[in-house]
């Protein structure tokens, strides 16, 4: 696992050992870019299930400012910050050992604004519906806010969640991604 393209560009990132995560490939990782941009002009990134990482920093590496990495598995958050370590540029990122809606309730209190939210939760716990909902009631998403969901290539997400619309899906194997964007009458 590496970073792929920016800042970071080439660097080796580590992951959790055993099969309790499911780090997402390189493939995959630069396809989502691709779809995405694949460079920012600044912004915020949250990674509600980072395991490793990769994703966010991945964002960071291509222009985004600021990423919060949300784990809730104690050796995750270690792995985190050692691959946080590896951009050496550490103030650029907040870790946060908390469940996924407990991370949400707290980033409402500081009244962040995200403009791409990357959903990569356990296959077997997905709420991403009730997440959307929930970060969309607590204005957590910024204007022209998108939003990356990669599931199993089974589940079969809305057209719309909270004000999102589906602008763009692809199946990698035994993952699909879902490319959500904040609806103009939203912004």
């Amino acid at each position: 696992m590496r970073i792929i393209a920016g800042t970071y560009g080439g660097r080796k990132l580590k992951s959790l050992p055993g099969t309790n995560t499911r780090p997402t490939t390189d493939k995959v990782k630069g396809a989502i870019y691709n779809m995405l941009g694949p460079y920012f002009d600044g912004g915020k990134v949250l990674d509600l299930f980072s395991g490793s990482g990769g994703l966010a920093i991945e964002a960071i590496s291509r222009g985004m400012d600021k990423a919060v990495c949300v784990d809730k598995n104690y050796q995750a958050i270690s792995i985190i910050k050692e691959n946080i370590q590896i951009t050496k540029e550490p103030e650029k990122f907040v870790v946060l050992k908390m469940d996924a809606n407990a991370a949400l309730k707290k980033l409402s209190g500081e009244e962040m604004k995200f403009d791409l939210i990357l959903f990569d939760p356990p296959y077997a716990k997905q709420e991403i519906v009730d997440q959307i909902e929930q970060m969309s009631q607590l204005n957590l998403t910024a204007e022209y806010a998108k939003i990356v969901c990669e599931t199993d290539k089974a589940i079969d997400l809305p057209e719309k969640i909270a004000g999102f619309s589906a602008i763009r899906q692809q199946t990698y194997g035994a993952s699909k991604v879902t490319i959500y964007r904040k609806d103009e009458a939203e912004r």
